[in-house]
């Protein structure tokens, strides 16, 4: 039950979503053959996570990600033993903790190119239309030498089905894939266009300069942009 992904060190790593058997986690595969898998995270204070979403990585190595409940509406993973949270987690140093709540079902998830502020995907409209169908947006702030989220505020509202994965560009615009394709806003969060495919998009990707690829649970689309426009996913 793969779901979000992202480059890091030579591979990819992954959100696993979890099973009734095995537990949602951050796993990291190699690319090359024979696909070795490594788990990173599979907890929370013992804690089982609910089934893991999407995830982005800060430039000072820590992995970002978002928990929603959505294995166990579906079906296929247990109760949950925590409430839909995003965390921030350090590799370097084991430390994994949470850094906002109160969101109905946190999703998509990336940084501005600056790493100055966070934005955060709400699909709790997938329950109802009088829930949030939102994107948020952070300032990151540091405290006592950490980072917290601070000024939680509504960044976009999505006008066709629910924000799911979440993208930004160099320029600062941020991208998401909504109920009839992928939605562009401005850094102000305002709505620039939409990329229609009269069809869901749930999570996209930047390839080459002005490549997009967006999926969803039957197709992948390839699109075209300006060769100006660039991802900001960083090589770790």
């Amino acid at each position: 039950m793969a779901n979000g992904a992202i480059n890091y060190h030579n591979g990819i790593l992954f959100c696993a979503q979890g099973t009734m058997e095995r537990k949602s986690a951050l796993i990291w595969m190699n690319i090359t053959a024979p696909y070795e898998t490594k788990v990173l995270l599979d907890n929370f204070k013992g804690r089982r996570f609910n089934s893991l979403n999407d995830l982005d990585i800060h430039s000072d190595g820590s992995i970002w990600f978002t928990d929603p409940t959505y294995g166990y509406e579906q079906d296929f993973t247990p109760e949950p033993e925590l409430p839909t949270q995003v965390y921030r987690f350090d590799p370097a140093t084991g430390d994994v903790r949470v850094v906002a709540d109160g969101i109905g079902q946190p999703n998509g998830i990336a940084f501005s190119p600056d790493e100055s502020i966070l934005y955060v995907s709400d699909t709790d409209a997938s329950y109802g239309s009088t829930r949030p169908a939102t994107i948020y947006a952070y300032d990151i702030a540091t405290y006592s030498s950490a980072p917290f989220l601070v000024n939680r505020r509504v960044f976009a509202f999505a006008d066709t089905g629910i924000p799911d994965g979440v993208k930004v560009d160099t320029a600062g615009n941020v991208y998401s894939g909504c109920g009839d394709g992928v939605h562009v806003w401005s850094p102000a969060g305002v709505l620039l266009g939409k990329i229609f495919f009269n069809s869901t998009s749930a999570n996209l990707a930047f390839g080459r300069p002005g490549e997009l690829f967006a999926l969803n649970e039957y197709r992948a689309w390839k699109v075209s942009l300006d060769r100006s426009v660039e991802g900001t996913i960083l090589e770790f």
